[in-house]
Protein backbone atom coordinates (compact mmCIF):
# COMPACT_ATOMS: atom_id res chain seq x y z
CA UNK A 1 0.00 0.00 0.00
CA UNK A 2 1.51 3.28 -1.14
CA UNK A 3 1.34 6.28 1.16
CA UNK A 4 1.41 9.88 0.02
CA UNK A 5 1.52 12.93 2.27
CA UNK A 6 1.31 16.62 1.67
CA UNK A 7 4.62 18.22 0.65
CA UNK A 8 6.74 19.13 3.65
CA UNK A 9 8.22 22.26 2.17
CA UNK A 10 5.87 25.20 1.63
CA UNK A 11 8.01 26.23 -1.35
CA UNK A 12 6.82 23.17 -3.30
CA UNK A 13 3.20 24.18 -2.97
CA UNK A 14 1.65 26.46 -5.61
CA UNK A 15 0.98 30.11 -4.82
CA UNK A 16 -2.73 29.39 -4.61
CA UNK A 17 -4.74 26.18 -4.68
CA UNK A 18 -5.56 24.74 -8.10
CA UNK A 19 -9.00 24.97 -9.61
CA UNK A 20 -11.13 21.87 -10.16
CA UNK A 21 -10.74 22.27 -13.91
CA UNK A 22 -6.96 22.17 -13.53
CA UNK A 23 -7.30 18.96 -11.53
CA UNK A 24 -9.30 17.26 -14.29
CA UNK A 25 -12.90 17.84 -13.26
CA UNK A 26 -15.44 18.02 -16.08
CA UNK A 27 -16.42 21.58 -17.04
CA UNK A 28 -20.07 21.13 -16.06
CA UNK A 29 -19.10 19.85 -12.60
CA UNK A 30 -16.60 22.68 -12.09
CA UNK A 31 -19.23 25.21 -13.16
CA UNK A 32 -21.85 23.71 -10.83
CA UNK A 33 -19.41 24.16 -7.94
CA UNK A 34 -18.52 27.67 -9.08
CA UNK A 35 -22.22 28.52 -9.03
CA UNK A 36 -22.19 27.99 -5.26
CA UNK A 37 -18.87 29.75 -4.71
CA UNK A 38 -16.51 26.74 -4.71
CA UNK A 39 -13.73 27.19 -7.25
CA UNK A 40 -10.43 26.07 -5.73
CA UNK A 41 -9.56 22.77 -4.11
CA UNK A 42 -8.48 21.95 -0.59
CA UNK A 43 -5.29 19.87 -0.16
CA UNK A 44 -7.15 16.55 0.25
CA UNK A 45 -9.05 17.27 -2.97
CA UNK A 46 -5.92 18.31 -4.87
CA UNK A 47 -4.19 15.09 -3.90
CA UNK A 48 -7.05 12.65 -4.44
CA UNK A 49 -8.76 13.92 -7.61
CA UNK A 50 -6.08 13.00 -10.19
CA UNK A 51 -5.82 9.45 -8.82
CA UNK A 52 -9.54 8.94 -8.25
CA UNK A 53 -10.41 10.18 -11.74
CA UNK A 54 -8.12 7.47 -13.14
CA UNK A 55 -10.03 4.79 -11.22
CA UNK A 56 -7.36 4.17 -8.57
CA UNK A 57 -8.38 2.67 -5.23
CA UNK A 58 -7.38 5.06 -2.47
CA UNK A 59 -7.57 5.89 1.21
CA UNK A 60 -8.04 9.58 1.93
CA UNK A 61 -7.15 10.82 5.38
CA UNK A 62 -7.57 14.41 6.49
CA UNK A 63 -8.85 16.27 9.51
CA UNK A 64 -12.52 17.10 9.77
CA UNK A 65 -13.83 20.05 7.79
CA UNK A 66 -11.32 19.92 4.92
CA UNK A 67 -13.56 18.87 2.04
CA UNK A 68 -13.28 15.09 1.89
CA UNK A 69 -16.78 14.83 0.36
CA UNK A 70 -15.81 16.49 -2.92
CA UNK A 71 -12.57 14.52 -2.86
CA UNK A 72 -14.60 11.42 -3.70
CA UNK A 73 -17.76 13.12 -4.98
CA UNK A 74 -16.32 14.68 -8.13
CA UNK A 75 -14.69 11.46 -9.41
CA UNK A 76 -17.78 9.48 -8.50
CA UNK A 77 -20.10 11.75 -10.48
CA UNK A 78 -17.71 11.96 -13.41
CA UNK A 79 -17.21 8.20 -13.74
CA UNK A 80 -20.88 7.22 -13.97
CA UNK A 81 -23.38 7.70 -16.76
CA UNK A 82 -27.09 8.39 -16.83
CA UNK A 83 -29.06 5.20 -17.50
CA UNK A 84 -32.63 5.80 -18.64
CA UNK A 85 -33.57 2.14 -18.45
CA UNK A 86 -36.62 1.78 -16.15
CA UNK A 87 -35.48 0.49 -12.77
CA UNK A 88 -31.79 1.00 -13.56
CA UNK A 89 -29.76 -0.11 -10.54
CA UNK A 90 -27.20 2.24 -8.99
CA UNK A 91 -23.68 2.57 -10.32
CA UNK A 92 -22.19 4.14 -7.19
CA UNK A 93 -22.69 3.48 -3.48
CA UNK A 94 -21.63 5.77 -0.62
CA UNK A 95 -21.88 4.29 2.89
CA UNK A 96 -21.97 6.70 5.85
CA UNK A 97 -22.42 6.10 9.60
CA UNK A 98 -25.20 8.55 10.51
CA UNK A 99 -28.48 9.84 9.11
CA UNK A 100 -27.42 13.48 9.32
CA UNK A 101 -24.20 12.81 7.41
CA UNK A 102 -26.21 10.85 4.81
CA UNK A 103 -28.40 13.87 4.09
CA UNK A 104 -25.40 16.18 3.94
CA UNK A 105 -23.33 14.00 1.58
CA UNK A 106 -26.30 13.44 -0.74
CA UNK A 107 -26.88 17.20 -0.84
CA UNK A 108 -23.24 17.89 -1.69
CA UNK A 109 -23.34 15.35 -4.52
CA UNK A 110 -26.54 16.87 -5.88
CA UNK A 111 -24.93 20.31 -5.88
CA UNK A 112 -21.86 19.03 -7.72
CA UNK A 113 -24.04 17.30 -10.34
CA UNK A 114 -26.55 20.15 -10.72
CA UNK A 115 -25.60 20.70 -14.40
CA UNK A 116 -25.97 17.05 -15.38
CA UNK A 117 -28.87 14.67 -14.91
CA UNK A 118 -27.34 12.38 -12.28
CA UNK A 119 -29.93 11.02 -9.87
CA UNK A 120 -28.82 10.83 -6.23
CA UNK A 121 -30.88 9.09 -3.53
CA UNK A 122 -30.32 9.14 0.23
CA UNK A 123 -31.60 6.12 2.17
CA UNK A 124 -31.54 5.90 5.96
CA UNK A 125 -33.61 4.67 8.85
CA UNK A 126 -36.44 6.57 10.49
CA UNK A 127 -38.16 7.20 7.17
CA UNK A 128 -40.81 5.15 5.41
CA UNK A 129 -39.55 2.50 3.00
CA UNK A 130 -42.09 3.23 0.26
CA UNK A 131 -40.63 6.49 -1.15
CA UNK A 132 -37.16 4.98 -1.19
CA UNK A 133 -38.37 1.78 -2.85
CA UNK A 134 -40.31 3.81 -5.43
CA UNK A 135 -37.25 5.92 -6.27
CA UNK A 136 -35.10 2.81 -6.67
CA UNK A 137 -37.72 1.23 -8.94
CA UNK A 138 -37.67 4.34 -11.13
CA UNK A 139 -33.90 4.24 -11.52
CA UNK A 140 -30.99 5.77 -9.59
CA UNK A 141 -27.33 6.38 -10.41
CA UNK A 142 -25.96 7.12 -6.91
CA UNK A 143 -27.17 5.80 -3.55
CA UNK A 144 -25.96 7.34 -0.28
CA UNK A 145 -27.07 5.39 2.77
CA UNK A 146 -26.53 4.14 6.29
CA UNK A 147 -25.58 0.46 6.68
CA UNK A 148 -28.77 -0.72 8.40
CA UNK A 149 -31.22 0.68 5.86
CA UNK A 150 -29.04 -0.42 2.93
CA UNK A 151 -29.05 -4.00 4.19
CA UNK A 152 -32.81 -3.89 4.72
CA UNK A 153 -33.37 -2.75 1.13
CA UNK A 154 -31.02 -5.43 -0.20
CA UNK A 155 -32.85 -8.12 1.76
CA UNK A 156 -36.18 -6.85 0.42
CA UNK A 157 -34.70 -7.14 -3.09
CA UNK A 158 -35.48 -3.47 -3.62
CA UNK A 159 -31.81 -2.52 -3.95
CA UNK A 160 -29.62 -4.24 -6.52
CA UNK A 161 -25.90 -3.64 -6.00
CA UNK A 162 -24.66 -5.87 -8.81
CA UNK A 163 -23.85 -2.92 -11.11
CA UNK A 164 -21.99 -0.74 -8.60
CA UNK A 165 -18.77 0.53 -10.16
CA UNK A 166 -17.68 2.89 -7.38
CA UNK A 167 -17.85 2.22 -3.62
CA UNK A 168 -17.10 4.92 -1.05
CA UNK A 169 -16.84 4.37 2.71
CA UNK A 170 -17.07 7.80 4.34
CA UNK A 171 -16.02 8.36 7.97
CA UNK A 172 -14.91 4.74 8.18
CA UNK A 173 -13.41 5.12 11.65
CA UNK A 174 -16.77 6.31 12.96
CA UNK A 175 -18.43 3.24 11.45
CA UNK A 176 -15.88 1.16 13.32
CA UNK A 177 -16.64 2.94 16.60
CA UNK A 178 -20.39 2.45 16.08
CA UNK A 179 -20.04 -1.27 15.35
CA UNK A 180 -21.02 -1.06 11.69
CA UNK A 181 -18.07 -2.93 10.19
CA UNK A 182 -19.90 -6.31 10.02
CA UNK A 183 -22.74 -4.58 8.17
CA UNK A 184 -20.27 -2.94 5.81
CA UNK A 185 -18.71 -6.32 5.06
CA UNK A 186 -22.16 -7.74 4.26
CA UNK A 187 -22.74 -4.91 1.80
CA UNK A 188 -19.33 -5.32 0.17
CA UNK A 189 -20.13 -9.00 -0.40
CA UNK A 190 -23.05 -7.90 -2.63
CA UNK A 191 -20.83 -5.79 -4.87
CA UNK A 192 -18.97 -6.81 -8.04
CA UNK A 193 -15.32 -7.70 -7.56
CA UNK A 194 -14.28 -5.25 -10.28
CA UNK A 195 -14.94 -1.81 -8.90
CA UNK A 196 -13.22 1.29 -7.61
CA UNK A 197 -13.14 1.57 -3.81
CA UNK A 198 -12.40 4.79 -1.94
CA UNK A 199 -12.19 5.04 1.83
CA UNK A 200 -12.19 8.42 3.56
CA UNK A 201 -11.68 9.09 7.24
CA UNK A 202 -10.20 11.50 9.75
CA UNK A 203 -8.23 8.81 11.60
CA UNK A 204 -7.00 5.42 10.47
CA UNK A 205 -7.17 2.66 13.14
CA UNK A 206 -5.61 -0.72 12.43
CA UNK A 207 -8.97 -2.38 11.75
CA UNK A 208 -9.72 0.13 9.00
CA UNK A 209 -6.35 -0.57 7.39
CA UNK A 210 -7.10 -4.30 7.56
CA UNK A 211 -10.48 -3.69 5.93
CA UNK A 212 -8.77 -1.77 3.14
CA UNK A 213 -6.34 -4.60 2.51
CA UNK A 214 -9.17 -7.10 2.16
CA UNK A 215 -11.38 -5.13 -0.18
CA UNK A 216 -9.10 -2.73 -2.08
CA UNK A 217 -6.61 -3.36 -4.88
CA UNK A 218 -3.25 -1.72 -4.28
CA UNK A 219 -4.72 1.37 -2.63
CA UNK A 220 -2.81 4.60 -2.34
CA UNK A 221 -2.95 6.06 1.17
CA UNK A 222 -3.20 9.83 0.89
CA UNK A 223 -2.67 11.75 4.10
CA UNK A 224 -3.28 15.44 3.52
CA UNK A 225 -1.34 16.74 6.50
CA UNK A 226 1.78 18.71 7.19
CA UNK A 227 4.21 17.50 9.87
CA UNK A 228 2.62 18.35 13.20
CA UNK A 229 -0.77 18.92 11.58
CA UNK A 230 -2.39 16.66 14.17
CA UNK A 231 -2.46 19.75 16.36
CA UNK A 232 -3.86 22.03 13.67
CA UNK A 233 -7.45 21.72 14.87
CA UNK A 234 -6.38 22.28 18.47
CA UNK A 235 -4.17 25.25 17.68
CA UNK A 236 -6.75 26.98 15.47
CA UNK A 237 -9.40 27.13 18.17
CA UNK A 238 -9.44 29.29 21.29
CA UNK A 239 -10.08 26.88 24.14
CA UNK A 240 -11.35 27.35 27.68
CA UNK A 241 -11.54 24.44 30.13
CA UNK A 242 -13.30 25.04 33.43
CA UNK A 243 -14.21 22.88 36.39
CA UNK A 244 -17.90 23.63 36.96
CA UNK A 245 -20.51 22.65 39.51
CA UNK A 246 -23.54 20.75 38.11
CA UNK A 247 -25.99 23.04 39.91
CA UNK A 248 -24.46 26.13 38.28
CA UNK A 249 -23.84 24.78 34.78
CA UNK A 250 -27.03 26.01 33.12
CA UNK A 251 -26.54 29.51 34.52
CA UNK A 252 -22.92 29.47 33.38
CA UNK A 253 -23.95 28.22 29.94
CA UNK A 254 -26.60 30.93 29.60
CA UNK A 255 -23.98 33.60 30.26
CA UNK A 256 -21.45 32.06 27.86
CA UNK A 257 -24.15 32.18 25.17
CA UNK A 258 -24.11 35.96 25.53
CA UNK A 259 -20.41 36.27 24.68
CA UNK A 260 -19.26 39.01 22.36
CA UNK A 261 -19.30 37.96 18.70
CA UNK A 262 -21.08 34.67 19.29
CA UNK A 263 -22.76 33.26 16.20
CA UNK A 264 -24.18 29.78 15.77
CA UNK A 265 -23.32 27.59 18.75
CA UNK A 266 -23.32 23.84 19.34
CA UNK A 267 -23.67 22.41 22.85
CA UNK A 268 -22.67 18.77 23.31
CA UNK A 269 -23.77 16.31 25.97
CA UNK A 270 -23.20 12.60 26.53
CA UNK A 271 -26.83 11.54 26.99
CA UNK A 272 -30.12 12.10 25.19
CA UNK A 273 -31.96 13.00 28.37
CA UNK A 274 -29.42 15.66 29.29
CA UNK A 275 -29.57 17.17 25.79
CA UNK A 276 -33.34 17.54 25.97
CA UNK A 277 -33.22 18.94 29.49
CA UNK A 278 -30.68 21.61 28.54
CA UNK A 279 -32.67 22.57 25.45
CA UNK A 280 -35.84 22.96 27.51
CA UNK A 281 -34.11 25.08 30.15
CA UNK A 282 -32.44 27.36 27.59
CA UNK A 283 -35.74 27.79 25.75
CA UNK A 284 -37.35 28.82 29.01
CA UNK A 285 -34.60 31.44 29.40
CA UNK A 286 -35.42 33.00 26.04
CA UNK A 287 -32.80 31.43 23.76
CA UNK A 288 -33.65 30.11 20.30
CA UNK A 289 -32.73 26.45 20.74
CA UNK A 290 -33.08 23.18 18.84
CA UNK A 291 -31.89 19.73 19.80
CA UNK A 292 -30.71 16.60 17.99
CA UNK A 293 -30.58 13.24 19.75
CA UNK A 294 -31.64 9.65 19.28
CA UNK A 295 -35.03 9.89 21.00
CA UNK A 296 -36.31 12.34 18.39
CA UNK A 297 -38.01 11.20 15.22
CA UNK A 298 -36.15 11.76 11.98
CA UNK A 299 -38.50 14.57 10.97
CA UNK A 300 -37.76 16.46 14.19
CA UNK A 301 -34.01 15.94 13.79
CA UNK A 302 -34.02 17.28 10.26
CA UNK A 303 -36.25 20.18 11.31
CA UNK A 304 -33.71 21.10 14.01
CA UNK A 305 -30.75 20.99 11.62
CA UNK A 306 -32.59 23.03 8.97
CA UNK A 307 -33.58 25.65 11.54
CA UNK A 308 -29.96 25.80 12.74
CA UNK A 309 -28.53 26.12 9.23
CA UNK A 310 -31.12 28.75 8.31
CA UNK A 311 -30.43 30.80 11.44
CA UNK A 312 -33.92 30.46 12.89
CA UNK A 313 -32.24 29.06 15.99
CA UNK A 314 -28.67 29.85 16.97
CA UNK A 315 -28.10 27.16 19.61
CA UNK A 316 -28.10 23.44 18.78
CA UNK A 317 -27.90 21.02 21.71
CA UNK A 318 -26.81 17.59 20.55
CA UNK A 319 -25.36 14.27 21.52
CA UNK A 320 -22.33 13.01 19.63
CA UNK A 321 -24.56 11.90 16.75
CA UNK A 322 -23.98 15.42 15.40
CA UNK A 323 -20.29 15.65 16.26
CA UNK A 324 -19.01 13.88 13.17
CA UNK A 325 -19.17 15.10 9.61
CA UNK A 326 -21.95 17.65 10.00
CA UNK A 327 -20.79 20.82 8.30
CA UNK A 328 -22.66 24.02 9.19
CA UNK A 329 -21.22 27.37 8.19
CA UNK A 330 -20.98 30.10 10.78
CA UNK A 331 -20.49 27.98 13.94
CA UNK A 332 -18.38 30.24 16.15
CA UNK A 333 -18.65 28.48 19.52
CA UNK A 334 -18.71 24.88 20.68
CA UNK A 335 -19.54 24.11 24.30
CA UNK A 336 -18.86 20.73 25.88
CA UNK A 337 -21.49 20.73 28.60
CA UNK A 338 -19.96 17.47 29.82
CA UNK A 339 -16.43 16.17 29.48
CA UNK A 340 -16.00 14.07 26.29
CA UNK A 341 -15.22 10.39 26.64
CA UNK A 342 -11.83 10.55 24.88
CA UNK A 343 -9.54 12.76 22.84
CA UNK A 344 -11.10 11.76 19.50
CA UNK A 345 -14.54 12.82 20.66
CA UNK A 346 -13.08 16.08 21.92
CA UNK A 347 -11.47 16.83 18.55
CA UNK A 348 -14.61 15.91 16.63
CA UNK A 349 -16.75 18.15 18.83
CA UNK A 350 -14.57 21.24 18.75
CA UNK A 351 -14.00 20.64 15.03
CA UNK A 352 -17.53 21.88 14.37
CA UNK A 353 -16.04 25.37 14.63
CA UNK A 354 -12.83 26.70 13.14
CA UNK A 355 -13.63 24.96 9.84
CA UNK A 356 -11.89 25.65 6.54
CA UNK A 357 -9.32 27.91 8.19
CA UNK A 358 -11.78 29.95 10.23
CA UNK A 359 -11.29 30.63 13.94
CA UNK A 360 -13.56 29.48 16.72
CA UNK A 361 -14.04 29.17 20.46
CA UNK A 362 -14.45 25.97 22.47
CA UNK A 363 -15.56 25.87 26.11
CA UNK A 364 -15.39 22.62 28.08
CA UNK A 365 -17.13 22.23 31.45
CA UNK A 366 -15.63 19.43 33.54
CA UNK A 367 -17.42 17.94 36.55
CA UNK A 368 -15.44 17.00 39.64
CA UNK A 369 -15.81 13.27 38.93
CA UNK A 370 -14.54 13.72 35.36
CA UNK A 371 -11.21 15.29 36.26
CA UNK A 372 -9.26 12.05 35.66
CA UNK A 373 -10.89 11.57 32.25
CA UNK A 374 -10.12 15.14 31.26
CA UNK A 375 -6.50 14.85 32.40
CA UNK A 376 -6.11 11.84 30.11
CA UNK A 377 -7.43 13.90 27.16
CA UNK A 378 -5.21 16.82 28.13
CA UNK A 379 -2.11 14.62 28.25
CA UNK A 380 -2.74 12.90 24.90
CA UNK A 381 -3.39 16.18 23.08
CA UNK A 382 -0.66 18.10 24.88
CA UNK A 383 -3.03 20.77 26.17
CA UNK A 384 -2.15 23.23 28.97
CA UNK A 385 -5.31 22.55 30.97
CA UNK A 386 -4.35 19.65 33.23
CA UNK A 387 -6.03 21.24 36.26
CA UNK A 388 -9.15 23.07 35.05
CA UNK A 389 -9.83 26.35 36.80
CA UNK A 390 -12.71 26.19 39.27
CA UNK A 391 -15.41 28.31 37.69
CA UNK A 392 -18.85 29.64 38.53
CA UNK A 393 -21.26 31.84 36.63
CA UNK A 394 -20.00 34.82 38.65
CA UNK A 395 -16.26 34.19 38.13
CA UNK A 396 -14.35 37.14 36.70
CA UNK A 397 -12.41 35.11 34.12
CA UNK A 398 -15.67 34.04 32.45
CA UNK A 399 -16.47 37.65 31.57
CA UNK A 400 -12.94 38.77 30.69
CA UNK A 401 -12.04 35.64 28.71
CA UNK A 402 -15.12 35.64 26.46
CA UNK A 403 -16.03 39.33 26.38
CA UNK A 404 -19.32 38.89 28.22
CA UNK A 405 -21.02 42.07 29.50
CA UNK A 406 -21.05 42.14 33.30
CA UNK A 407 -24.56 43.54 33.57
CA UNK A 408 -26.28 40.54 31.95
CA UNK A 409 -28.37 37.86 33.62
CA UNK A 410 -28.96 34.25 32.71
CA UNK A 411 -32.11 35.17 30.78
CA UNK A 412 -32.57 37.02 27.53
CA UNK A 413 -34.77 40.07 27.54
CA UNK A 414 -37.59 40.33 25.03
CA UNK A 415 -35.60 42.80 22.95
CA UNK A 416 -32.78 40.27 22.60
CA UNK A 417 -35.05 37.45 21.40
CA UNK A 418 -34.72 38.19 17.69
CA UNK A 419 -34.56 34.66 16.22
CA UNK A 420 -37.65 33.11 14.66
CA UNK A 421 -37.26 29.94 16.72
CA UNK A 422 -37.68 26.24 15.98
CA UNK A 423 -41.44 26.54 15.46
CA UNK A 424 -40.80 28.73 12.41
CA UNK A 425 -39.25 25.73 10.61
CA UNK A 426 -41.78 23.29 9.20
CA UNK A 427 -41.61 19.60 10.05
CA UNK A 428 -41.37 17.54 6.90
CA UNK A 429 -43.73 14.56 6.72
CA UNK A 430 -41.29 11.72 6.23
CA UNK A 431 -43.73 8.87 6.78
CA UNK A 432 -41.58 7.86 9.72
CA UNK A 433 -41.53 4.21 10.61
CA UNK A 434 -43.18 3.13 13.82
CA UNK A 435 -45.50 6.14 13.95
CA UNK A 436 -49.23 6.34 13.41
CA UNK A 437 -50.42 8.24 10.39
CA UNK A 438 -52.40 11.43 10.96
CA UNK A 439 -56.08 11.00 11.71
CA UNK A 440 -57.10 12.88 8.55
CA UNK A 441 -55.10 10.69 6.18
CA UNK A 442 -57.05 8.73 3.60
CA UNK A 443 -55.58 5.41 4.68
CA UNK A 444 -56.59 6.11 8.25
CA UNK A 445 -60.14 6.96 7.21
CA UNK A 446 -60.38 3.85 5.10
CA UNK A 447 -59.26 1.64 7.96
CA UNK A 448 -61.70 3.23 10.34
CA UNK A 449 -64.59 3.10 7.89
CA UNK A 450 -64.03 -0.63 7.49
CA UNK A 451 -64.70 -0.99 11.20
CA UNK A 452 -68.03 0.79 10.88
CA UNK A 453 -67.35 3.92 12.95
CA UNK A 454 -64.48 6.32 13.53
CA UNK A 455 -62.10 5.40 16.30
CA UNK A 456 -62.83 8.45 18.40
CA UNK A 457 -66.59 7.88 18.31
CA UNK A 458 -66.10 4.85 20.52
CA UNK A 459 -66.07 7.18 23.47
CA UNK A 460 -69.72 8.07 22.82
CA UNK A 461 -70.96 4.55 22.14
CA UNK A 462 -72.81 2.49 24.68
CA UNK A 463 -70.77 0.20 26.83
CA UNK A 464 -72.97 -2.69 25.64
CA UNK A 465 -71.77 -2.40 22.02
CA UNK A 466 -70.06 -5.54 20.83
CA UNK A 467 -66.28 -5.50 20.91
CA UNK A 468 -66.04 -2.67 23.45
CA UNK A 469 -64.78 -3.01 26.94
CA UNK A 470 -67.45 -2.20 29.54
CA UNK A 471 -67.25 1.43 30.57
CA UNK A 472 -66.17 2.05 34.11
CA UNK A 473 -69.31 2.91 36.09
CA UNK A 474 -69.57 6.54 37.10
CA UNK A 475 -69.76 6.94 40.87
CA UNK A 476 -73.16 7.87 42.31
CA UNK A 477 -74.32 8.65 45.81
CA UNK A 478 -76.95 6.45 47.42
CA UNK A 479 -79.70 7.66 49.75
CA UNK A 480 -77.72 6.57 52.77
CA UNK A 481 -74.73 8.66 51.68
CA UNK A 482 -72.50 5.81 50.51
CA UNK A 483 -70.77 5.87 47.14
CA UNK A 484 -72.06 3.46 44.53
CA UNK A 485 -72.64 3.09 40.80
CA UNK A 486 -75.42 2.35 38.32
CA UNK A 487 -74.25 -1.22 38.12
CA UNK A 488 -74.07 -1.64 41.89
CA UNK A 489 -77.48 -0.46 43.20
CA UNK A 490 -78.49 -3.98 44.24
CA UNK A 491 -78.31 -4.80 47.96
CA UNK A 492 -74.72 -5.35 48.90
CA UNK A 493 -73.71 -8.77 50.10
CA UNK A 494 -73.01 -8.80 53.81
CA UNK A 495 -69.74 -10.25 54.83
CA UNK A 496 -70.00 -12.80 57.62
CA UNK A 497 -67.56 -12.40 60.45
CA UNK A 498 -66.97 -14.53 63.47
CA UNK A 499 -66.86 -13.09 66.91
CA UNK A 500 -65.57 -15.28 69.61
CA UNK A 501 -65.91 -18.35 67.44
CA UNK A 502 -69.61 -17.85 66.62
CA UNK A 503 -71.24 -16.68 63.42
CA UNK A 504 -73.64 -13.77 63.83
CA UNK A 505 -77.12 -14.27 62.41
CA UNK A 506 -77.75 -12.78 58.98
CA UNK A 507 -79.77 -9.58 58.74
Amino acid sequence: MTETTAPESPVAAPAEPPTFLELGAAPDIAQALADIGIERAFPIQSMTLPLALDGQDLIGQAKTGTGKTLGFGIPLIQRIERDNTPGASPQALVVVPTRELCVQVAGDLQQASARRDTRVLSVYGGRAYEPQVTALATGIEVVVGTPGRLIDLVQRRSLDLSRVRVLVLDEADEMLDMGFLPDVERLVAELPAQRQTMLFSATMPGQIVALARRYMQQPVHIRAAEPGDDRATVDAIEQHVWRAHPMDKVELLARVLQADGRGLTMVFTRTKRKAQKIADELTDRGFAVATVHGDLGQGAREQALRAFRNGKVDVLVATDVAARGIDVDGVTHVINYECPDDEKTYLHRIGRTGRAGASGVAVTLVDWEDIARWQMIDKILGLPFKDPLETYSTSDHVYTGLGIPRDISGRLSKSQQTRAGLAAEDVEDLGETGRKKPADSSSHRSRESSRGTPRDSGRARSSHSSGDKPKRAEPVTTTDGTAGSDAARAPRRRRRTKRGGTTPPSA
